[in-house]
């Protein structure tokens, strides 16, 4: 086999990558690296010294394809499938482009930032640094919430009628950031839009494949 995705079934950039492995069923293998284990953390540095996930390798081309966005991009070049996860049109790809950047800066970027804070230690928290990224999560959902009231609720997908690459980074992100801002309380079109994303097939597999992980994520702290 070509293809072999270094991931982890709770990254939300994997499940990025995942969706569009899936939406073509594009043969490849999944390497699950579990970076708490000093083993495989130092094979996936020596592989990839930044050590983020997802990071594609394509023993066939001899290419080593790291970045989620980057690795949609190279298989849509080189392992094109009947979905077509960036237009040809380059205004309508450009758009697309564009809904990949602000559901990864602007929505997966903040709501990371609140997860993983839960993770530090007792009196090591960044409260300041939390309530900043919780006010840019909230301005983006409130955009995305915008944008879809605009279309009077209709328009299906992340950058219009198309499922697309888009949509690949709004399922994660979105599907996170429901733990941190529940989204039916004041963004109930993209808590729906969420919905759709989740029950599409390649990203039902994804959750059905982290599944077993979920307990890992943490939960909101209570406080005293």
């Amino acid at each position: 086999m070509s293809l072999t995705l270094y991931m982890h079934p709770l990254a939300a950039y994997c499940h990025k990558a995942l969706i569009a492995l899936y939406e073509n069923n594009t043969p490849f293998h999944p390497h699950l690296v579990d970076l708490s284990d000093d083993t495989q953390r130092a094979a996936f540095y020596a592989l990839w010294p930044i050590g983020k996930f997802p990071v594609l390798n394509d023993q066939t081309r001899g290419c080593m394809v790291p970045e989620s966005s980057i690795i949609i991009e190279y298989l849509a070049r080189h392992y094109p499938g009947k979905v077509a996860l960036i237009p040809e049109h380059p205004d309508a790809a450009r758009e697309v482009r564009f809904r990949d950047r602000f559901y990864d800066q602007y929505v997966a970027e903040p709501m990371q930032k609140v997860i993983t804070d839960r993770l530090r230690p007792e009196g090591q928290h960044d409260h300041y640094g939390v309530a900043q990224a919780r006010d840019k999560l909230r301005s983006a959902l409130d955009l995305i919430e915008r944008e879809f009231e605009r279309d009077d609720g209709e328009r299906l997908w992340g950058a219009g009628e198309h499922y697309s690459m888009a949509d690949c980074a709004a399922s994660p992100a979105l599907f996170y950031a429901n733990f941190v801002i529940p989204l039916e309380d004041e963004h109930p079109l993209t808590a729906a839009y969420l919905l759709r994303l989740m029950q599409r097939p390649s990203y039902a597999r994804v959750l059905r494949e982290a599944a077993p992980y979920m307990h890992m994520v943490p939960s909101e702290p209570v406080e005293a």
